[in-house]
C-alpha cells in the first residue's frame, strides 16, 4: 500500500518493494493526468513501460537513486512523500518528452498558436487548444483517428523540409495552422496539445516532398499560373510532357524550392540547409528558369499545375 513506503524508507533507508510499488502507481497517475507519451520502445503505456521510467530515473547521470532519498529527506509523512514523488516523476517525464520529435513539435505549435488570436489555450494538465470561437468548456472527447481523417481532407498544403532551429518558414506556418484550424473545427472543442501533435505528425510524415499552394513569384506571373491551375485538377494533353521537360532541367535543390517561390533567401537557406547567399542564388535561378520555360508554353497554367503535382509525388522506390 502507499503508506508503506515512508515507513520502509524510515527503517531501511533504501528503496524496497513498497517504495517501488508506490513509484509504479504514481507513474501511471502522472501519465494519465498529463498525457505523456510512453517511453521509447513502447506503443502504449503498461507496467513494463512504468518500470522503465522508474529505472531511467534511478540510473540517470547526476541524480540516480538520490531522488528517492532527497524526497524522503524533505517528507514529513506519507502524503508529503507522495507529493514529492509525483513532482519528481512529472518533471522527469517533461524533460524526456522535450527530447522527442513529438515533444519538439508540441512546443513549436504551442508557440505558433500562442501568437495567433484565432486560438485559445486551456491550461492543463493536460494542456488543450481550442478555436477562439468555441464556447467555453467545450472539450473534444472523440476518436483520434477521426481527427487524423479530418486533417487529410485538407488539400494543397504540405511541408518539404522541417527546420530544427530559427524561425519557422512562413509556408510551414501556414500549413501547420491550416491543419490545426480544420482539426479544431471538426472537434468543435478543445483538443489536447499532445493529440494535435499526433495529428500533424501523421498528416505530414508521408509527404516526401510535400506541396504548398498558392505559389507566388516576384511579379505575379507564376502566381496567376498557379491560381488558374488550382481551379481544375485536369491535366490537358501536353501539359504533363511539358512539365516533365522542365522537371528534368531542375536540380534537386530547385525542385525542393519549387513550392516556396514566395519565400526569401533566409527561408530558402533553412529549407536547403545551405548558406543564405547560395540559397538566394538557387532561388533566383529557379525563378528565371520557370519564367523562361513558361513564357514559351501556351498552356503555362496547366504545366505549372503539373509541376506542383510532381512536388507531391513520393520518390520512386529504390531498385531491389
Amino acid at each position: 500500500m502507499a503508506g508503506g513506503a515512508y515507513e520502509e524508507l524510515s527503517h531501511t533507508g533504501q528503496l524496497g518493494p513498497e517504495t517501488f510499488e508506490l513509484l509504479r502507481r504514481l507513474v501511471h497517475q502522472v501519465r494519465q493526468s498529463s498525457g505523456f507519451p510512453p517511453p521509447e520502445g513502447y506503443a502504449e503505456w503498461n507496467d513494463d513501460a512504468a518500470y522503465d521510467v522508474i529505472t531511467a530515473m534511478l540510473t540517470r547521470e547526476g541524480a540516480g537513486q538520490h531522488f528517492v532519498t532527497s524526497c524522503f529527506a524533505l517528507a514529513a509523512d506519507d502524503a508529503s512523500l507522495e507529493r514529492l514523488f509525483l513532482t519528481s516523476i512529472k518533471n522527469f517525464l517533461i524533460d524526456e518528452a522535450k527530447k522527442t520529435p513529438r515533444g519538439k513539435l508540441r512546443r513549436r505549435i504551442a508557440r505558433l498558436m500562442g501568437t495567433d488570436a484565432s486560438f485559445r489555450r486551456i491550461p492543463g494538465p493536460p494542456p488543450r487548444w481550442a478555436l477562439s470561437e468555441h464556447p467555453e468548456g467545450a472539450v473534444w472527447q472523440g476518436n483520434l483517428d477521426d481527427l487524423v481523417a479530418g486533417a487529410w481532407r485538407v488539400r494543397g498544403v504540405g511541408i518539404t523540409r522541417w527546420n530544427h532551429s530559427g524561425p519557422t518558414p512562413a509556408q510551414t506556418v501556414r500549413a501547420l495552422m491550416a491543419i490545426v484550424t480544420q482539426v479544431l473545427r471538426h472537434a468543435r472543442g478543445a483538443v489536447r496539445e499532445e493529440d494535435l501533435a499526433k495529428v500533424l505528425e501523421s498528416r505530414f510524415e508521408l509527404l516526401t516532398p510535400a506541396r504548398f499552394t498558392p505559389l507566388y513569384a516576384d511579379d505575379g506571373t507564376l502566381a496567376a499560373a498557379v491560381e488558374a491551375s488550382a481551379a481544375s485538377e485536369a491535366d490537358p494533353a501536353g501539359a504533363g510532357g511539358g512539365a516533365a521537360d522542365i522537371w528534368q532541367r531542375l536540380t534537386d535543390n530547385e525542385r525542393l524550392l519549387l513550392p516556396y517561390l514566395d519565400e526569401d533567401a533566409q527561408h530558402a537557406a533553412q529549407l536547403l540547409e545551405i548558406g543564405q547567399a547560395q540559397a538566394g542564388a538557387v532561388l533566383a535561378g529557379l525563378k528565371a528558369k520557370l519564367l523562361l520555360a513558361l513564357s514559351e508554353d501556351s498552356d503555362r497554367e496547366a504545366v505549372m499545375g503539373a509541376l506542383l503535382r510532381r512536388c507531391a509525388d513520393p520518390p520512386p522506390e529504390p531498385p531491389l
